[in-house]
């Protein structure tokens, strides 16, 4: 109770100190703007679309990817060395380049190339490179994954007589996907906001739209309207998270007893 009244009160008085500032009327007209926010609204929402379009197909992409990469690299097979290397390879270069860099050099240099069979779509070619940067930060979350299946499960798999194949699919992978939905779910949080990184390419997405409308008259509001969208497809998700990993804290407890 304390602790909302203290929350309370210094939400107002951040309020009262913002709308009382010299240049708060100049704010409000160039980023509160609620004729420009109806104005370009409705075009926003239909780039959001192609936000949404572009998380979707590029989720499914990642999670295949990120799965096989996690899998490559846990296995021990001496055969498999050479794959293993290169997977380590993989993770380590595309989690140290950023991502918006690595949109331009995907979405300017394939191209650049002149290769027969080259997408050329800027929708395209910025989800093949939100798939390549995200697929490894989630290749190592399912790494994680799978290292925190006790060895005892895979021992006790064996003594049952399922071969390595089985083991694998009925034994470690439930168990794998189970501990880290929660974080893959921040994964793909981080995904949907960064889909707006696209808009460097050119397709009108929410920000590329919002960025044309700001600058036919130099407001700032449909920024705004870009963020709402945003955050009304973000924070249900965040809950959802949260909900799941509170879930995990109290099977862990109850399981401890």
């Amino acid at each position: 109770m304390t602790a909302g009244v203290c929350a309370l009160v210094l939400l107002v008085v951040v309020v009262v100190a913002v709308v009382s500032s010299p240049g708060w009327a100049e704010v409000h007209a160039k980023f509160l703007n609620g004729t420009e926010f109806r104005r370009y609204f409705g075009q926003i929402l239909h780039g959001f679309w192609l936000n949404v379009q572009m998380f979707l197909v590029s989720e499914v992409l990642i999670l295949a990817l990120g799965l096989l990469v996690a899998l490559v690299r846990v296995t021990r097979s001496p055969g498999l060395a050479p794959i293993r290397w290169a997977a380590t390879a993989y993770v380590d270069v595309f989690r140290g380049v950023p991502t918006l860099l690595l949109i331009f050099l995907i979405g300017f240099g394939l191209p650049a190339l002149q290769l027969q069979g080259t997408p050329s779509s800027p929708v395209v070619l910025g989800c093949i490179a939100l798939v390549l940067s995200y697929g490894a930060y989630v290749g190592e979350v399912f790494r994680a994954g799978l290292n925190s299946v006790h060895p005892a499960q895979r021992n006790a798999a064996k003594a049952l007589g399922l071969s390595e194949h089985q083991t694998l699919r009925h034994v470690i992978l439930p168990q794998a996907v189970r501990n880290v939905v929660p974080p893959l779910l921040n994964d793909f949080i981080a995904l949907q906001k960064d889909t707006a990184l696209v808009a460097t390419l050119g397709p009108l997405e929410a920000l590329r739209v919002a960025q044309i409308g700001s600058y036919a008259d130099f407001n700032y509001t449909p920024y705004l309207a870009a963020a709402a969208l945003f955050i009304a497809v973000t924070v249900p998700i965040t809950r959802y998270a949260d909900w799941l990993q509170r879930k995990a804290i109290e099977r862990q407890w109850a399981e401890a007893r």
